[in-house]
């Protein structure tokens, strides 16, 4: 019923900023929470942004760096990264509503590399 994909990531350098969409290609309630996990080279994938009808929150690593929002009549899901730094570069995963143990639909990822 519901597949998302993510598109805009690329290279960018140190400073620089990418805007990362997601949409999906079902119906997506604006009561559901959507958001961004991140999975950095050798490592576990970590929330980086949530953002549901009464809430928003971000890692800490990319609060006042990282700004999600989402268009719930296009049912999508975006994140602006701004003053991007090479410890950002990683595959980001969007996902929407929730289950036990996480989110319930996953996009395929989009790389993000950020040179020095």
């Amino acid at each position: 019923q519901v597949q998302l994909v993510e598109s805009g990531g690329g290279l960018v350098q140190s400073g620089g900023s990418l805007r990362l969409s997601c949409a999906s290609s079902g119906s997506i309630s604006s009561s559901k929470p959507m958001g961004w996990y991140r999975q950095p080279p050798g490592k576990q994938r970590e929330l980086v942004a949530h953002i549901s009808s009464d809430m928003i929150n971000y890692a800490d690593s990319v609060k006042g760096r990282f700004t999600i929002s989402r268009d719930n009549a296009k049912n999508a899901v975006y994140l602006q990264m701004d003053s991007l730094k090479p410890e950002d570069t990683a595959v980001y995963f969007c996902y929407a509503d929730r289950i036990l143990g996480g989110p319930k639909y996953w996009g395929q990822g989009t790389q993000v590399t950020v040179s020095s």
